[in-house]
């Protein structure tokens, strides 16, 4: 309907917003805690929390401690979790071998949560960069990240993951191809019924600090062999049709979401992949974008809770199906706890 046939006073808008009963009546987008995943960082130790100092209210936990986080999440009703590892720097290689270790740190996390919690979801990160002694998401040669090379290794990597009881393999490394010759490793191995969430959309941003600190990748770029950035293979923020060719490609090759990151940057394209409608729409709001909110709020500039509460809304309003966040159970709780 054109916008010309509405006309005041036949039309009072504010009539929908006189009262709480009618705003929740006609509300159009509804946050809940069926829409968040909850990010973790884990590292090796026992019962073990260490703070990141430029992500606020996020620590580093040993497997023990994300146990008792993953569980919270399930009962504040989040319905999955994302694994990233802080891995030993003595255990990281320029091909990030222990990636592949059956016994990683992530593999014993994903095992020890789905024992605990066993209806929880696990997403697991697919990417060499908290492996890697040079920060990067795969591997080095000529100066640059070597793609090929590098989906070979990924492949594996997902499998592994997957044999450790991940629901969701989540490649984030943005390297050509690597959907289609996961998917294939996964059906070779029967692991039939893991999704994945490809990283469709992932822009070179500078929002992403905070979590290479929390992981131990940020200070390594360009320190070794290799670029001193992502560049080469994650997006340009300017763009917008190359991202619904990256999602296309994803699409065709046998991804069964899409994500999208950073997610407040980027609205526009998750409304365009939700229009599109081919696969749900994931969206992370990442550290970056985080710890801008949690440091204003911790400086009076507005209430956190609120704050948070908006910014993911536009996420779901946008077209979002789950949002990553790692305020995911602060929110989860104010939700229920909002109810009546």
């Amino acid at each position: 309907m054109a916008i010309s046939t509405f006309s005041f006073p036949e039309t009072r808008l504010r009539r929908w917003r006189a009262a709480d009963w009618r705003r929740r009546l006609f509300r159009e987008t509804v946050l809940t805690e069926n829409d968040l995943v909850l990010p973790l960082f884990v590292v090796d130790g026992n019962d073990t929390a260490i703070d990141i100092p430029s992500l606020p209210d996020v620590q580093r936990l040993s497997v023990d401690r994300a146990v008792k986080r993953a569980r919270e999440a399930y009962e504040a009703g989040i319905p999955a979790i994302a694994l990233f590892p802080a891995t030993d720097p003595k255990l990281k290689d320029a091909r990030g071998t222990e990636a592949l270790n059956a016994d990683n740190l992530v593999c014993r996390s994903i095992k020890a949560i789905k024992a605990a919690v066993p209806d929880i979801g696990v997403i697991a990160d697919v990417a060499l960069d908290p492996y890697t002694d040079h920060g990067h998401d795969g591997i080095i040669a000529d100066g640059d990240v070597a793609n090929d090379e590098t989906v070979a290794i990924l492949i594996q990597q997902a499998v592994v993951l997957a044999e450790a009881g991940a629901g969701i393999v989540a490649p984030s490394d943005m390297m050509d191809g690597r959907i289609g010759a996961i998917r294939k490793a996964l059906e070779a191995h029967k692991h039939v019924n893991t999704l994945i969430l490809s990283y469709a959309v992932k822009y070179a941003s500078a929002f992403y600090g905070p979590f290479r600190d929390a992981v131990g990748s940020g200070g390594r770029l360009g320190a070794k062999s290799g670029p001193s950035n992502k560049r080469s293979y994650q997006m340009d923020p300017a763009n917008t049709r190359e991202a619904d060719r990256e999602a296309a490609m994803d699409v065709n090759e046998g991804a069964d979401a899409l994500m999208v990151k950073p997610a407040g940057t980027s609205l526009d394209i998750i409304a365009n992949l939700h229009r599109d409608g081919s696969l749900p729409v994931f969206a992370y709001q990442v550290s970056g974008e985080y710890a801008m909110l949690a440091v204003g709020a911790a400086n009076g500039l507005f209430n956190r809770t609120d704050a948070f509460m908006e910014s993911l809304v536009a996420i779901k309003r946008a077209g979002a199906t789950g949002i990553l966040t790692y305020a995911a159970l602060d929110i989860a709780r104010a939700l229920k706890d909002s109810r009546p």
